[in-house]
């Protein structure tokens, strides 16, 4: 089972049909919507920042949603895939995005709707991005348009395998 711990008075929210792995670990003020996918060592730490996730969402392997006291809190629209070993810190991701393997998306981002961040990539605190754009490097800057068919295979064919692979682990 999950560990979910309330920090602060603050319990994790997580909708029923979420799935979360065993050995997730999700903390304080913290909302995962429905149909979202918690997977294999994701750590959530709501306890210095409120951390919003939307519905149909998945948070792969490894990752790691955190926030800085203060600061900024971490908001995550629908139908967004965090790839494996992710950080998402502090930030903005709109519905309708795609973050690479390995990917650090720092405080004060907004991630608009329809982009892409690489695996690999790290977007820095503050940077200004637009929307239908792959970003890549370090730092992250725009590689090339993000053309609508591509967009459906990588961003909402991520989701929709995801929606799919959560439920072979349901029992």
């Amino acid at each position: 089972m999950a560990k979910i711990i309330e920090v602060n008075g603050n319990l994790p929210k997580i909708s029923p049909s979420a799935w979360l792995a065993d050995n997730s670990t999700i903390t304080g003020d913290v909302h995962i919507g429905d149909e979202s996918s918690v997977w294999f060592n994701v750590v959530i730490r709501g306890d210095c920042n409120t951390i919003r996730i939307g519905k149909n969402c998945n948070i792969q392997d490894g990752a790691v949603v955190h926030g800085t006291v203060g600061r900024s809190d971490t908001l995550i629209g629908d139908r967004v895939s965090v790839g494996h070993n992710a950080i998402i810190h502090g930030c903005i991701i709109e519905d309708d995005v795609l973050i690479g393997m390995g990917a650090i998306v720092l405080d004060d981002v907004v991630v608009p709707s329809n982009t892409i961040i690489a695996a690999g990539a790290l977007v820095s605190s503050g940077t200004e991005l637009k929307p239908g754009f792959i970003y890549a490097g370090t730092p992250a800057r725009p590689l090339k348009s993000l053309e609508p068919t591509k967009a459906q295979v990588y961003i909402q064919g991520t989701s929709a395998a995801y929606m799919k692979y959560k439920e072979w682990y349901r029992k």
